[in-house]
């Protein structure tokens, strides 16, 4: 198997099984994801074959629902995320209760007030990115933090406007999202964003650079305001 996309706000990886389950795609929580190895493009996942052949399935093609969502947690026994005040529910990262499978609220009480959707990573590349003074360019990539699974940075390609420049922006800068206009809008000017650090995918991204990034667009570093892990 081999990951195809991903779903956001960060909560599932799609995996593409058809060199082993013709056509069928499947859904991977973080909650199973165990070793990443980066050198060899891997990441080892606590599932067996068999739970992943008979899994809820799922079309890619439309945002994923939280009636979906329910009926996959309950599947596997994870947690409800959305029920808890950090990212993952009572927790800031991905961890499973000791013993391995969560206790679940009755349906009815898991559904939150506007049943909000999941939307693919890959269908939101090419949006096109607005300041607050004008375009900017448009969505080119998105990177994941493999600990939290935390999408840290949407990367911009500024062609269109900036031409060659690649540039980060923070998920907390961005204001709404117009699925109709396929179009993101951040609190950031123009200008901000003109002066801000290049980024080079061709390089890890360092400490270093994130700092900077920070203290560019002058805004308070997420490393000092998340919890303890």
């Amino acid at each position: 198997m081999r990951i195809d996309d991903l779903y956001f706000d960060d909560r599932y990886l799609v995996v593409d099984t058809s060199n082993w389950l013709t056509g069928r795609r499947v859904l991977v929580s973080p909650w199973s994801v165990g070793a990443v190895d980066l050198s060899n493009k891997t990441i080892a996942v606590n599932l067996t074959r068999e739970q992943v052949e008979n899994s809820p399935g799922v079309d890619t093609r439309v945002p994923v629902d939280r009636q979906y969502e329910i009926e996959y947690s309950r599947y596997y026994g994870y947690p409800y995320y959305w029920t808890g005040p950090y990212a993952w529910g009572a927790e800031a990262y991905p961890l499973l209760p000791s013993g391995g499978a969560a206790v679940l609220p009755p349906v009815e009480e898991a559904v939150p007030q506007g049943d909000p959707h999941l939307r693919s990573a890959s269908a939101v590349a090419g949006y096109y990115i607005q300041a607050t003074d004008g375009d900017i360019g448009h969505v080119e990539d998105f990177l994941v933090e493999d600990r939290s699974w935390t999408i840290r940075y949407v990367e911009v390609d500024t062609r269109n406007w900036w031409p060659g420049k690649h540039v980060l922006v923070s998920p907390d800068w961005i204001t709404r999202v117009d699925w109709q206009e396929s179009k993101v809008f951040v609190d950031l000017t123009r200008d901000a964003i003109k002066n801000s650090p290049e980024y080079d995918s061709s390089r890890p991204l360092a400490r270093e650079y994130e700092s900077r990034l920070y203290e560019a667009y002058r805004r308070l570093r997420y490393w000092d305001r998340r919890p303890a892990a």
